[in-house]
C-alpha cells in the first residue's frame, strides 16, 4: 500500500515517515559536511581537527587555494578519506572528501570554457551524486564581478536543469553559495541591501534553482532566524554574532527524501586561526 502524507512542511513529513517505519534502526546515515576552509594548508590542523571531531563521511571543501599536486594527501588520507580536488593556485579550489569510493567524477562548471576558476568539482558516491560549489562572491556591485557571479548562478541553472536533475537520482549540491536567501539570513538586512550576497538578481537566481524542484536542506528543517555559517573577521564579528548564511545544501526530491538532519556547526569558527566560514552539515538515510 502506498502512504500519502498529507502535510507540506517538511520536518512534519520526516516524523510522519519515521512513525509509518520509512526509516528504521539500523538504516546507514550518511553525514555530509560542506565546509569553506579559507586555505586548506593555512587551516590544516583545524581542519584534520575537525575531521576527528565531527567524523563526516564525506567533506566538501572550498577555498582550498592550492593546486592539486600541492594538497595536502597524505595527512588526510590518513584520516580515511579518498581525495579528489580541482585546485587553482592562491585561489578559489574545491574537494570532495570521502571515506568511501568517489566514481565519475567532473571538474569545473560546464557552459563556457573560457572560465579558469576552479569553483566546482562533482562525482558520485555510493548512488548519491555530491558536487562541492564555491559560487563567485560578485562583490562590487555594480560591476565585471557581479556580473560574472549571475553568469555564473546562470550556468549553475543550467547544468541542474539539464544535466543533473533528468539523472532522477539523489543529488546533494553542497558548498558557499555566496547568498542569503532572505533577510532572515543576514544580521543586518539594511546595511546589507545592496551587498551582491543579497541582490535581488542574485537572490532571484537561487529561488531559480529551487524552482528546478530543489529543497534547501537547512531552511526545511529550521525556522528560526538568526542563525549564520559566515562572520567576517574583522570588527568582532564573530564576538558580536554579526553574520551571514551563506553555505548551503540543495538536494534534488530523491535526496530530500532521505534527509533526517541538518545543522550549522559553530564549534570550529570559535577556535584559533579558524575559518571565516563554519560547517553545515546534513544526514541522509540509506535504507538499509
Amino acid at each position: 500500500m502506498v502512504r500519502r502524507f498529507q502535510c507540506n512542511d517538511l520536518r512534519s513529513v520526516l516524523k510522519e515517515a519515521r512513525v509509518a517505519g520509512l526509516f528504521r534502526l539500523g538504516d546507514s546515515i550518511l553525514k555530509i559536511a560542506t565546509f569553506n576552509v579559507n586555505s586548506i594548508k593555512a587551516r590544516l590542523p583545524r581542519v584534520l581537527e575537525w575531521l576527528d571531531e565531527a567524523a563526516p563521511d564525506v567533506a566538501l571543501l572550498q577555498e582550498v587555494k592550492t593546486v592539486d599536486d600541492q594538497f595536502p594527501r597524505l595527512e588526510i588520507e590518513d584520516k580515511g578519506y579518498n581525495i579528489e580536488t580541482h585546485g587553482q593556485k592562491s585561489y578559489n579550489g574545491v574537494a570532495i572528501l570521502s571515506k568511501r569510493p568517489i566514481e565519475d567524477v567532473s571538474r569545473g562548471l560546464p557552459g563556457n570554457t573560457d572560465d579558469e576558476q576552479a569553483r566546482y568539482i562533482e562525482g558520485t558516491i555510493d548512488g548519491i551524486r555530491v558536487a562541492s560549489i564555491y559560487l563567485p562572491n560578485g562583490n562590487p556591485t555594480p560591476g565585471d564581478k557581479f556580473d560574472y557571479k549571475l553568469e555564473w548562478m546562470d550556468r549553475l541553472v543550467t547544468h541542474v536543469r539539464d544535466s543533473l536533475m533528468p539523472l532522477e537520482m539523489p543529488l546533494v549540491l553542497g558548498g558557499d553559495y555566496n547568498i542569503c536567501p532572505s533577510d532572515d539570513d543576514v544580521y543586518d538586512p539594511a546595511g546589507w541591501a545592496d551587498d551582491a550576497l543579497c541582490r535581488p538578481e542574485s537572490r532571484a537566481r537561487f529561488r531559480s534553482l529551487l524552482n528546478l524542484g530543489l529543497t534547501e536542506a537547512w531552511r526545511a528543517l529550521h525556522k528560526e532566524v538568526g542563525a549564520y555559517s559566515f562572520w567576517d573577521y574583522q570588527a568582532g564579528r564573530w564576538q558580536r554574532d554579526e553574520g551571514v548564511r551563506i553555505d548551503h545544501f540543495l538536494l534534488s526530491p530523491q535526496a530530500a527524501d532521505l534527509l533526517s538532519r541538518c545543522e550549522i556547526d559553530r564549534t570550529p569558527r570559535g577556535k584559533q586561526k579558524a575559518s571565516d566560514h563554519t560547517p553545515v552539515w546534513c544526514d541522509i538515510t540509506e535504507a538499509a
